[in-house]
């Protein structure tokens, strides 16, 4: 499969149970920021993100509280470096108790001695480690050479210690893509659960000339599709088709809400116009259909992955033809 089926059922339940409700609009991933703390300052990234004090970070108690008020299924622990964050076993574990699952996403350089040994595997917890290319790309993206071959040997441990294991890159302008498909084949070669692959956003806090133009996108995302089958790439194939530019789909930003040491991030994990303190204020303030719609300049090039795979599987389940493809496509590795 192309993505670990105990997280694709808990994905179905969870769209299930809300859909029964009568509700469009729902979270199904939370983004969860711990803490500002990162111990990289990587070219693509929003500067809030590596810029924090750890002192300024979220309680545990303030991080599940969060959880349990957007009830998404996924969490996904982000920042900063979530490696960090001193509580984080004790926030892996209070998710998992909850019956949710975790995605940890990690540059990996203290995954050996802050989760290995410490945080034990479970079919709930995924490592999602950011591989933006092979080492010469990666070590630039990063701004500091022997972050590839920590990453890399961090796989190979992870699979070893029975951790799932998956990568996460993103393409930048001058990425090229013969390269991208051949870290699908690293990824292949050190039998990672899955590659995840999405466009760059442009940060207004980060280094504008790395940025795709939605152009860009879906030249490099055509060219990427066509190998896409023979790879475990794990996005969905309406999403690669509206990479592609063969489709267009609104933004589902409601569906990846994001939880930050500021409270919550309004609208979405890339674009703060205002942050709330309140679930309740954050989501029956925000101006949904104004920022679905893309009519905000800062959305123009946004093609993100979390801002549109809700919506790409949406419009699979909404025709018999779109399901079988769906599932085919998920069954094909």
């Amino acid at each position: 499969m192309r993505y670990p089926l105990a997280f694709t059922i808990a994905q179905a339940r969870h769209r299930a149970a809300m859909l029964r409700r009568g509700g469009r609009r729902f979270p199904t991933v939370l983004m969860l920021e711990p803490l500002y703390t990162c111990n990289m300052a990587c070219i693509g990234c929003a500067a809030e993100r590596h810029v924090g004090k750890l002192s300024d970070r979220l309680t545990v108690e303030r991080c599940m509280a969060a959880s349990d008020a957007c009830g998404a299924a996924i969490v996904n622990i982000c920042g900063g470096e979530p490696t960090l964050y001193p509580e984080l076993p004790e926030l892996v574990a209070s998710i998992i108790a909850r019956g949710r699952h975790v995605i940890c996403c990690t540059n990996a350089l203290r995954l050996h001695d802050r989760v290995y040994g410490v945080i034990p595997p479970s079919r709930r917890l995924h490592l999602m480690i950011h591989l933006d290319g092979m080492r010469e790309t990666h070590d630039h993206v990063c701004g500091r050479a022997g972050v590839f071959d920590n990453a890399v040997e961090a796989i190979r441990r992870g699979k070893a210690l029975g951790y799932t294991v998956m990568i996460n890159t993103t393409v930048y302008r001058e990425t090229q893509v013969a390269e991208v498909e051949e870290l699908c084949k690293l990824a292949r070669s050190l039998r990672a659960d899955g590659l995840l692959i999405s466009p760059g956003y442009e940060f207004e806090t980060a280094r504008e000339d790395v940025f795709l133009s939605r152009s860009d996108t879906h030249a490099k995302f055509r060219q990427i599709a066509a190998f896409s089958v023979r790879y475990k790439i794990n996005v969905t194939p309406s999403y690669l088709d509206f990479a592609c530019g063969k489709i267009e789909l609104e933004c589902a930003p409601w569906s990846t809400v994001n939880y930050t040491p500021n409270g919550w991030k309004a609208p979405c994990y890339l674009v703060g116009e205002a942050y709330h303190e309140s679930w309740d204020e954050f989501w029956n303030t925000t101006d949904w259909p104004y920022w679905e719609a893309r009519r905000d300049a800062r959305c123009a090039n946004c093609m993100m992955h979390s801002g549109f795979e809700h919506n790409a599987v949406e419009r699979s389940m909404a025709t018999l033809g779109g399901q079988l493809r769906l599932a085919a496509w998920t069954f094909s590795k």
